[in-house]
């Protein structure tokens, strides 16, 4: 990284002044902070606490990937908003509380999702990129971007009491793709708002992936390169296990076949699965929805989401059949009647239509969107989370 900064001010002296204490820091140490940049993909959970702590070390350009706004329900965790802030950008909240913390340093926002037609142009401005996005799509976009644009990735994630850590960095050890080769089935892994996380599980995973991408800043100390850590919260207990190089990796094995951004939401199939139908679609939305319950029709509303959500929010007069027991309780349903499956964003929906119509039930379709969507474009009284 360039060396030929100017001298820091007083007010930066003061401001660094216990960083210039540590030897592994030092003026020099604090040069390369300030000399270094860092992109933080999702300014959410994990995301808060890397931000401020990031912007309080004085790295001195910080960026910002995110496109949503900010929710009451989100509060618990994202430490980096206040109750005032809710319905705001996340991301001009985020620059004008960071701003506020240091005003010594450079932010950069992006206010769009990281697509795999933007990642690579937004990647290659940045040393170092933490990675606190809640999905396999993205996970599996950013390190790809990463490893393709030479970045190493600290790796995050939360969920429940459980948390992992670990850096990815194809030029020195293995890839987020030799840890998972294969993304799991989109119906088998709940985020954090459908499972639940505590709060402050975000803060501790968070601040170690901070710790981690100063440590790459400042080119000292053990990075978790070849490294997963695992923390249980309810046991208070760290498990770190060794990961290896997989020689068959499509992304950074001996024979790479990946040398460019693919569509990831398709590769971790989370789009509704694919089906003829005559209209070309088998869902309707939450307007249409609306439109033909007000009219009277006779529709059966089949909700699969997990009980503590049914009892949190639900479509009035709906039933309750999660995704996981339909299989076994599929006989008390009617393949005759008109249904409309929901879950909390469609996707979970999707696939239980998919299953329906394989069982023979041909008059059954998906609330797109999900309740989500329900509560953001019909009912917005509705509780959201």
């Amino acid at each position: 990284m360039p060396q030929d900064i100017s001298p820091f001010s007083r007010e930066e002296m003061l401001r660094y002044s216990r960083h210039f204490m540590l030897p592994e820091v030092g003026e020099e140490g604090q040069r390369m902070l300030k000399n270094a940049s860092a992109l933080v993909v999702g300014a959410g959970g994990l995301g808060s606490p890397a931000a401020m702590y990031l912007a309080a070390a004085g790295v001195g350009r910080l960026g910002l990937v995110d496109f949503d706004e900010v929710d009451l329900s989100n509060l618990q965790r994202q430490v980096l908003y206040s109750t005032a802030d809710v319905g705001k950008s996340k991301l001009e909240m985020a620059r004008e509380r960071l701003r506020g913390i240091n005003p010594e340093i450079e932010i950069e926002a992006y206010p769009t999702r990281l697509t795999s037609a933007n990642a690579l142009d937004i990647l290659r401005e940045y040393d170092v990129v933490v990675d606190g996005s809640d999905n396999f799509p993205t996970r599996y976009l950013v390190n790809d971007a990463c490893a393709l644009s030479g970045k190493p990735n600290v790796y995050g994630s939360i969920f429940r009491f459980e948390g992992q850590v670990s850096v990815f960095d194809a030029k020195r050890g293995p890839c987020y793709r030799c840890l998972y080769p294969e993304p799991p089935p989109p119906e088998a892994v709940p985020n954090c708002a459908e499972g639940g996380v505590l709060g402050v599980l975000s803060g501790i995973i968070g601040s170690l992936q901070t710790l981690e991408a100063l440590k790459l800043i400042l080119g000292k100390g053990d990075p978790l390169i070849g490294r997963l850590l695992l923390f249980e919260g309810l046991k208070f207990r760290f498990d770190e296990f060794k990961l290896a190089k997989n020689p068959a990796c499509p992304l950074c094995g001996e024979r790479p076949v990946i040398h460019e951004l693919i569509d990831y939401e398709a590769f971790c199939g989370v789009a509704a699965p694919a089906a003829e139908a005559g209209d070309g679609s088998f869902d309707v939305t939450p307007e249409e929805l609306k439109k033909r319950l007000d009219r009277g029709e006779e529709i059966f509303l089949l909700d699969v989401r997990e009980p503590l959500e049914y009892r949190f929010c639900r479509l009035e007069g709906s039933c309750l059949v999660p995704l996981n027991d339909l299989p076994g309780r599929i006989e008390e349903l009617d393949p005759s009647r008109e249904t409309v499956v929901y879950c909390h964003h469609g996707i979970r929906s999707a696939w239980a239509v998919e299953f329906l119509r394989q069982a023979g039930f041909e008059k059954v379709k998906n609330l797109a969107g999900g309740i989500e969507a329900w509560a953001q474009q019909v009912d917005r009284d509705m509780p959201r989370y």
